[in-house]
């Protein structure tokens, strides 16, 4: 036997429907983490890249600064005049730099030393004679109060020797990447140099921009499993609901969507079941039919034979006639009886079967327990039941009540045709690698018809030899039994003993069944 491939091993892999959802799904989920992962590292990057780029300007700008700016020895100072022409020469329109002296104090800012328009965006417009909002104010108070914290804290940071790079906002509320070095002559620290770049957030907002397409594709992805998975799900369901609508309501016999049947995915696969299970029912359904057409014939002949002698009883005036009446009343009650029982059998027999769960039988034990019973009744001319074992265990799964029935069927069956005196041979022996366990019935009796072996199983059949008992059998025994094994997984069937000479010497019943 070959080996699964191993996506068939995972929980979704014995199902194709299973494995192209979750496969839609997955590359939906792959597309937007992806594009978030690539994101947030070029946003990291980003933040880093600018860092190091401000620090490596700043080291360089207050080295400038330190170098031509300062003066005074053994006490240098710090020209501010100097240091402003500086900045307004080297530091960029798109950055903003600062100095602050040695006790945090601002000295010059190049946002207004430099020959340049800062533009910002002005708050929309009042209405005239409306005052501005004092919580706009406010607020706007507040969002400088707390970019001079963070500036304050960063400069005293630095007067300490060290060289600080971070990310805080400015006093317009804008986030901007900010660093700071001190200003070194010789050992001691002049003040501090804060450099800071405020289009960090345009930048991540074109980086947003980037990310996109990647939201576009997921959307296009998870709208595509959406359609595909209701053009291959959601509209074979509601056909196959609709179909089981019209059977339910008699439109149609069965359901058939030929185009859903062909898939070969679960759809396919309920629908191909649907269509067996409504054919299965009306195909019962006509067995019903039958049946009760079946059944009203039978009871109706003996019915009848009982009027005509029960009519023509009051005619006869002879003693011995009459009693033959009788004899012919009392036969078929008889028969009637057994119809009866016999047809209470075969309509309870498919409930039986659906509600008993099978357990294991153990074949030979059931053998034993039935033949056992055919011999504590046995009198003088009886026909007996032997039981032969060439295998001492035989264990099925099934139900042991109907295999039981199934037994007593075809041995009550075989002692019907036997010849008084005769014997019943019942063994258990070994099947086919298919059917194991093989059970023969074999009799003396005149055998069967070869043109009849197979209609023997059908309802209501009877053809018996003279010589044979009339009205013991209803036709049903062999009818029910076919259907118990075959609800067994197992077959029965019939053929004729021959002598060496090719002589019919009796019947033999072959029932083989499945072992556990």
């Amino acid at each position: 036997m070959s080996a699964k491939p191993w996506y068939k091993k995972l929980p979704f892999g014995q199902s194709r429907l299973g494995r192209l959802i979750f496969g839609l799904n997955i590359v939906g989920l792959l597309v937007l983490v992806i594009g978030a992962l690539v994101l947030n590292e070029l946003r990291q990057g980003l933040i880093t890249a600018q860092k190091e780029s401000l620090t490596a300007q700043a080291l360089q700008m207050s080295e400038v600064i330190a170098e031509a700016a300062t003066s005074g020895v053994p006490e240098p100072y710090l020209d501010q005049h100097y240091a402003s022409q500086l900045l307004a020469r080297f530091i960029p329109a798109e950055q903003r730099a600062r100095l602050f002296d040695e006790q945090g104090n601002p000295i010059v800012d190049s946002a207004l030393v430099m020959d340049t328009v800062e533009v910002i965006e002005l708050p929309p417009a009042q209405e005239a004679g409306k005052a501005p909002s004092k919580d706009a104010s406010a607020g706007q108070a507040a969002v400088r109060k707390a970019a001079e914290a963070e500036l304050r804290q960063e400069v005293m940071m630095a007067l300490a020797g060290a060289e600080v790079a971070t990310v805080r906002r400015n006093d317009r509320g804008v986030k901007v990447v900010s660093v700071s070095v001190p200003l070194r002559r010789v050992k001691q620290v002049l003040g501090v140099l804060t450099i800071e770049r405020d289009d960090f957030e345009s930048i991540v907002q074109a980086q947003r921009l980037a990310m996109l397409p990647f939201i576009l594709v997921a959307l296009g992805v998870t709208l595509f499993s959406s359609l595909l998975l209701n053009w291959l799900v959601s509209r074979p369901i509601q056909r196959l609901s609709a179909a089981a609508d019209s059977v339910r309501t008699g439109q149609t016999r069965a359901i058939s969507l030929p185009d859903l049947e062909e898939r070969k995915d679960e759809i396919g696969t309920l629908a191909r079941s649907l269509e067996s299970m409504t054919d299965t029912l009306w195909r019962r359904m006509e067995e019903i039919d039958r049946f009760a057409a079946d059944v009203s014939h039978e009871i109706k002949n003996p019915l009848t034979s009982i009027r005509s002698a029960l009519e023509t009883l009051e005619l006869v005036k002879d003693d011995k006639a009459k009693e033959r009446l009788l004899g012919v009343v009392n036969q078929d009650v008889r028969r009637l009886d057994r119809l009866i029982t016999d047809i209470s059998n075969a309509s309870r027999l498919d409930a039986e079967l659906s509600r008993d769960t099978p357990r294991p039988v153990e074949v030979a034990t059931l053998l034993d327990d039935i033949v056992s019973l055919y011999g504590q009744g046995d009198r003088p001319g009886e026909v007996g039941v032997v039981l032969v074992r060439e295998r001492t265990q035989a264990t099925v799964s099934g139900r042991e009540g109907p295999l039981g029935q199934v037994f007593r069927n075809v041995i009550d069956n075989a002692r019907s045709f036997s010849p008084e005196g005769g014997e019943v041979r019942v063994t258990l022996t070994n099947g086919d690698a298919a059917l194991p366990v093989l059970i023969r019935f074999e009799d003396d009796g005149p055998g069967i018809p070869e043109d009849n072996l197979e209609t023997i199983f059908q309802r209501f059949y009877t053809s018996r030899p003279k010589g044979t008992s009339f009205g013991r059998n209803s036709g049903l025994g062999l009818s029910i039994s076919r259907q118990i094994v075959e609800a067994h997984r197992g077959r029965i069937w019939a053929e004729n003993r021959t002598d060496g000479e090719g002589n019919v010497v009796g019947a033999r019943f072959l029932i083989a069944l499945p072992t556990m």
